[in-house]
């Protein structure tokens, strides 16, 4: 070992890091694992990992040997460090990025050091072109594209018996009235689950949850009934929202309708501006952005004046549903418009003092960054989308379906950019966030087909094996 270099990270080729074993050590924390992954394609010995580590070595070798264990968080940080780990591998091992150079224009020189694209394939020459060759992209939709992130029978039909359950209750449905406590943890569940990206399961759990809050409205009174609506009104609009992750459109509109009459009824208007939300981003998968400005803007002038005086909630739902229209305004190119609203909902943010996530919004001022990236991205303004992007710091993002969505707007960008490698590395660690966000959003399976149509080399290889984790290729 050369002088001087004892204490310097470990070299480990990028290509080791995007190596279908490693993902997985990554993502079981496999400690003992990832050392000999440094000792194989880094050449460290133990002293080496040692001093790169701050672990001592005899505590190395018994990590090795299945002896000792590593929980505690500085000391996997420090793991990372040493081993020189590339931010899309410390998001996978669970821990944050050091930067969002992956989003920048220039790569800092660690990360210059450890680039996120894959290697050549070990194939022997003319193979892997070949096999690149045979593996085509396919056009999936609707359910089957939803199907293709979370596994069959998902709860697509039962949600669609659900809404369409016209004659009373459901069979076996119990007379004696629900728990409100346990439905309220049961929609709160539901919504954390679909901001998580966790939408199989959410799928999975909604029909009874509908079916038990309709029966709540019709057995409950008074303040009760009050509160029922407003959790129907909730889970209603999570039905909506993986409706339209799954392009669900019909269905979508009518879960929509439904949270917006239970908003109706619950006489909150938070509970209203939240569930017009959902009605707004309706409108704009159908295309009908005036609409979708118009009652954005308008349900947000309503929020701001019924509230007798500003809440938490209120302002939240006010900001939000401007940013809602400044994403319709971005899409029908109203560029006047979208950046007046951004900056009302930045005013907003500023009176709100904070990224919080009252009525479930997520709203703050990072919200309205991401917001400015993806308005950018919708009016083609690639360079002002990442220049948006580098103000962010993704420690205060915490919910993960907004985090992943700033990845999916930067390749988008940067695929507008001609810049596919950068997009390929955002689209890795999107997936790597959240891999059922990636499959469950056609707009995400049209970049990916995109980019795969123009990469070429071992871009189009790496592209086609993304398409094919995230079950978007035969």
């Amino acid at each position: 070992m050369p002088p001087g270099r004892a204490l310097d990270p470990i070299d480990i080729p990028a290509w080791a890091w995007s190596r279908e074993d490693t993902r997985r050590l990554l993502q079981e924390r496999d400690i003992a694992g990832l050392l000999r992954l440094a000792q194989r394609y880094g050449g460290a010995s133990q002293t080496r990992l040692a001093a790169a580590t701050g672990i001592a070595q005899g505590r190395v070798s018994e990590i090795l040997n299945g002896r000792k264990q590593i929980t505690a968080l500085d000391v996997i940080e420090r793991i990372a460090d040493g081993l020189n780990m590339p931010d899309s591998a410390r998001m996978l091992f669970g821990l944050a990025p050091l930067d969002l150079t992956i989003l920048t224009q220039h790569r800092s020189a660690t990360a210059a050091a450890a680039p996120l694209v894959p290697p050549p394939s070990v194939e022997p020459d003319g193979q892997q072109e070949e096999s690149v060759k045979r593996r085509e992209f396919v056009g999936l939709t609707g359910a089957a594209l939803f199907e293709a992130a979370t596994g069959p029978a998902i709860g697509l039909e039962d949600i669609a018996s659900a809404l369409t359950r016209y004659a009373g209750a459901a069979t076996g449905q119990p007379t004696h009235p629900p728990d409100l406590a346990s439905l309220t943890k049961a929609v709160h569940a539901a919504k954390a689950g679909y901001q998580a990206c966790h939408y199989g399961e959410v799928a999975r759990r909604l029909p009874a949850l509908l079916n038990r809050l309709d029966a709540a409205t019709r057995q409950f009174d008074g303040d009760s009934l009050l509160t029922a609506h407003s959790l129907r009104a909730e889970a209603y609009h999570v039905a909506a929202s993986v409706l339209l992750k799954s392009d669900e459109r019909g269905l979508a509109w009518l879960a929509a309708d439904r949270s917006m009459q239970a908003a109706e009824n619950s006489e909150n208007p938070a509970t209203l501006g939240a569930s017009a939300r959902i009605v707004t981003r309706a409108l704009m998968t159908d295309r009908h952005y005036g609409a979708a400005t118009e009652l954005a803007t308008t349900m947000a002038e309503r929020v701001d004046t019924t509230a007798e005086e500003p809440t938490a909630d209120s302002v939240s739902v006010y900001g939000a549903l401007l940013l809602s229209g400044a994403v319709a305004a971005a899409k029908r190119e109203n560029r006047g418009q979208a950046r007046a609203l951004l900056d009302e909902a930045e005013e907003a943010g500023r009176r709100l003092g904070g990224d919080h996530n009252y009525q479930w919004t997520a709203f703050g001022p990072t919200n309205v960054l991401l917001h400015r990236v993806n308005t950018a991205v919708e009016m083609g303004d690639a360079g002002s989308a990442i220049d948006h992007a580098r103000r962010i710091r993704l420690d205060n993002i915490d919910v993960t379906e907004r985090k992943v969505t700033l990845f999916v707007d930067a390749a988008r960008a940067y695929s507008q950019w001609g810049k596919l490698d950068r997009a390929f590395e955002a689209l890795v660690t999107a997936e790597n966030l959240a891999s059922e966000e990636l499959s469950a959003r056609p707009s995400v399976h049209t970049l990916i087909n995109d980019i795969g149509t123009r990469a070429t080399g071992h871009l189009r290889g790496n592209i086609t094996d993304l398409a094919e984790r995230v079950g978007l290729t035969r």
